[in-house]
C-alpha cells in the first residue's frame, strides 16, 4: 500500500505575512485604479480564482477572462516584493516533518509528496520556493481554474489515479482550514487538520478531521498519525 501526502501552503507549511493579500490589493490599485480596498472578502481556505473574481466584482469591475488575466499577471510580478518585505516564516516543525517524510519514503520520496492549495500554480510555487521548500514536492493541484476547493481536490485525485494510485492506497490531505477537511471528504481522502493558521482547534473540531493537532512541533508524532 502506498501513502500520498498533499499539503496546503498558507497557514500549514508557512506564514507569508499576508504577502498574497498585499500583492493582490496592490494589483487592484495599479491595474484598475482602485484606491480603497473596501470589500470584506475572506481569503483563508479559498481558491485564488474565487478570491480574485470576488475582488474584481466587489470593486465594480468585470470579471472577464481579459480582466482576470491582466490582474493575475500583475499579481505574479508583485508577489516576490511582498514576500521579501513582509518577512514571513516556515512554520515550526515543517522542515523536520518534510525531511522525515522523505526519509520514510526512500523508494518514492518526492513522488508521493505534493501540494493541494487554493493558490494559483505560479504563485504557489513562488511561495514554497521563497522559503526553500520546493524540493520536497514533485507535483501539485492548484486554484487556477476552480472557485470550489473541492474541485481542486478532484483534480488531484485524477492526477493520482493516472500515476497509479488506487483507492486501496492511503491519501492524506494536510491543511489548516475546514475547507481542507471538506475537500478531503470530496475525494475520500484522510485529513490531518493543524491549528497553525487562523482557525483554532475549537474552530476545526466541528469539521471532524481524521486527526487534529495544534502544530507540527513534534514531527515524530505527526508521522505516527500519518502512518498509523
Amino acid at each position: 500500500m502506498s501513502h500520498v501526502f498533499l499539503f496546503d501552503i498558507d497557514g500549514t507549511l508557512l506564514d507569508s505575512g499576508h504577502a498574497g493579500q498585499g500583492a493582490m490589493e496592490e494589483a487592484l490599485r495599479i491595474e484598475f485604479g482602485v484606491e480603497e480596498i473596501d470589500c470584506d472578502i475572506p481569503f483563508a481556505g479559498r481558491t485564488d480564482r474565487g478570491i480574485v473574481t470576488d475582488l474584481l466584482i466587489g470593486h465594480g469591475l468585470k470579471s472577464t477572462n481579459e480582466q482576470f488575466t491582466k490582474f493575475q499577471q500583475r499579481y505574479f510580478t508583485l508577489l516576490p516584493k511582498h514576500l521579501n518585505k513582509r518577512g514571513g516564516c516556515v512554520l515550526p516543525g515543517v522542515r523536520q516533518l518534510l525531511e522525515l517524510l522523505s526519509a520514510r519514503l526512500p523508494a518514492c520520496s518526492r513522488e508521493h509528496v505534493g501540494l493541494l492549495t487554493g493558490n494559483f500554480e505560479q504563485s504557489g510555487w513562488m511561495k514554497v520556493q521563497h522559503f526553500n521548500l520546493e524540493h520536497h514536492f514533485s507535483f501539485g493541484a492548484f486554484g487556477d481554474q476552480h472557485r470550489d476547493r473541492d474541485d481542486v481536490a478532484r483534480d488531484a485525485a485524477i492526477f493520482l489515479k493516472q500515476k497509479g494510485i488506487s483507492d486501496r492506497d492511503t491519501v492524506w490531505i494536510i491543511g489548516d482550514t475546514p475547507a481542507d477537511v471538506q475537500c478531503a471528504r470530496a475525494i475520500g481522502a484522510s485529513v490531518l487538520a493543524v491549528a497553525s493558521g487562523i482557525y483554532s482547534r475549537e474552530d476545526l473540531e466541528p469539521s471532524k478531521p481524521d486527526a487534529l493537532v495544534d502544530d507540527f512541533e513534534d514531527p515524530d508524532h505527526i508521522l505516527s498519525i500519518l502512518f498509523r
